[in-house]
């Protein structure tokens, strides 16, 4: 069984949705760079090793970095998951997890990548927006995508409620993208091309606002 190590920052919503879907791995540790995040008491309370790296503490992020190196390191994952992990990491950090890290954003990327993405989605007139899973890589944002789910954005929308909307499809693709990653069905290519074994193809189309029907 693949071991994992989850970073948090705040509640760990996808943290806890993973948890819900029973998948086949051993989750090491769960490790928080805020002494205060919710995410380490769901974790406690079932049980899962539970460690803070405060970023307050250390004098640059290239020294947090490498503590939390050292922390990650001492549980010997495969994979080491980000799960609303508000730390930008260093390239040297990215480098020493090159393809064995994963991250959710809460876009459609490459569209909006960094912070402030459904505010922004609103504010450009989209109408469809979305989650994606990817590989981290040293630009801020933009590894290889694994997957992503659409949702219409609604005509009064506000920034939460399309938050709210897209945040249900990332606790349903995160967990089947760590699924795929510990039974080995996610390849990698050189170029940075992601391929799934096994994976069903959906055939169809969310098209937003919806079309008037009678003209097709």
């Amino acid at each position: 069984m693949k071991r994992i190590v989850v970073l948090i920052s705040g509640r760990g919503s996808n943290m806890e949705a993973m948890l819900k879907a029973r998948l086949p791995v051993d989750i090491a540790a769960v490790i928080s760079n805020e002494p205060a995040a919710g995410g380490l008491v769901t974790a406690q309370a079932l049980g899962i090793a539970t460690a803070v790296v405060p970023h307050r503490a250390f004098a640059d992020r290239t020294a947090f970095d490498a503590a939390l190196a050292a922390e990650i390191d001492r549980h010997q994952p495969d994979f080491i998951i980000l799960a609303g992990f508000m730390r930008v990491l260093t390239e040297n950090f990215v480098a020493r997890y090159l393809g064995r890290m994963v991250n959710i954003h809460p876009s459609l990327l490459p569209s909006f990548p960094g912070l402030h993405t459904h505010r922004r989605a609103l504010e450009a007139g989209v109408r469809i927006h979305g989650c994606t899973v990817h590989f981290v890589t040293p630009g801020l944002d933009s590894g290889p995508i694994i997957i992503q789910a659409a949702v219409p954005v609604l005509p009064n929308d506000t920034e939460d409620l399309l938050a709210a909307r897209v945040l249900e499809q990332e606790h349903r693709i995160y967990p089947q993208a760590v699924r795929w990653l510990c039974e080995a069905r996610v390849q990698l290519g050189a170029a940075g091309s992601v391929s799934i074994i096994r994976a069903s193809a959906t055939i169809g189309a969310l098209v937003s606002p919806s079309p008037d029907d009678r003209i097709f």
